[in-house]
């Protein structure tokens, strides 16, 4: 960045360069936005939260290394719209003049592609409400977010409302992948990850995605959703196989 300057709103503080003041302003206000909306569903909130967006991706991924590992192991169909990384207090974004070139042509991967720093807020969000989900990222913790990418990434995918713009990406590894697995792997989690949340808001109501996002229970991801769906898990899996085929279908 040729010139760094600092905005804030009431519960976050940008660092950006001095030609993205514009951008930002919007990425506050939707910020500030998802911060209300998720303040009625989840206990604990951060506190003020650091945002740095950055004018790169070299510059990007240089202050957050592991981003790039994790789009390598990301489908080719959402790798576009991994486009920032929370930390413990705060989040690294690429800045949205850049983000939104990124984005395809197709209806949704722009909307999706700039509802990156809501998501990654919400990430920080189940982060604060469950200590065995990154961030920040220990460890411990780490294995933790491998084991259970689908719910982490999901999360964020879904309270930041990027789930209902997925439908054209989603179709996009429906047709140019193998079936992908249930629960999604870390291959698939930052793409079909909101997908299960989704059909289990649909099924058991809002309040057991965000019980389930902040009380991992003890046993394997697979447990889980059996407990969270109350059903078997071939028959969750093909009840999310379906839902997925449905989201495709409407794109």
């Amino acid at each position: 960045m040729t010139s760094w300057e600092e905005t804030e709103s009431p519960h976050f503080t940008a660092r950006h360069d001095e030609a993205d003041y514009d951008d930002v302003v919007g990425v506050l206000e939707l910020l500030e936005g998802t911060r209300e909306r998720l303040s009625a569903q989840f206990p604990l909130m951060p506190g003020m939260v650091d945002v740095v967006l950055h004018g790169t991706r070299a510059q990007l991924y240089a202050a957050q290394p592991e981003l790039a590992l994790v789009v390598r192991l990301t489908s080719p169909a959402a790798r576009r719209y991994i486009v920032g990384w929370p930390t413990a207090d705060g989040m690294h974004l690429l800045a949205p003049r850049h983000v939104e070139t990124r984005a395809s042509s197709v209806p949704g991967s722009r909307e999706m592609a700039l509802l990156a720093p809501a998501a990654l807020y919400a990430q920080l969000v189940v982060g604060k409400n469950n200590a065995q989900l990154p961030p920040p990222f220990r460890a411990g913790s780490l294995r933790q977010m491998l084991r259970w990418s689908w719910l982490w990434a999901g999360a964020g995918q879904y309270f930041g409302g990027q789930t209902v713009h997925a439908r054209p990406a989603i179709a996009r590894r429906l047709r140019e992948g193998s079936e992908p697995s249930f629960p999604p792997t870390v291959k698939d989690a930052q793409l079909l990850g909101g997908s299960v949340l989704d059909l289990l808001a649909q099924e058991r109501g809002e309040q057991a995605v965000v019980d389930l996002a902040c009380r991992l229970p003890a046993g394997k991801p697979e447990e889980a959703l059996q407990q969270a769906f109350a059903q078997g898990l071939v028959g969750v899996g093909g009840n999310w196989r379906a839902h997925l085929a449905r989201i495709a279908g409407q794109q």
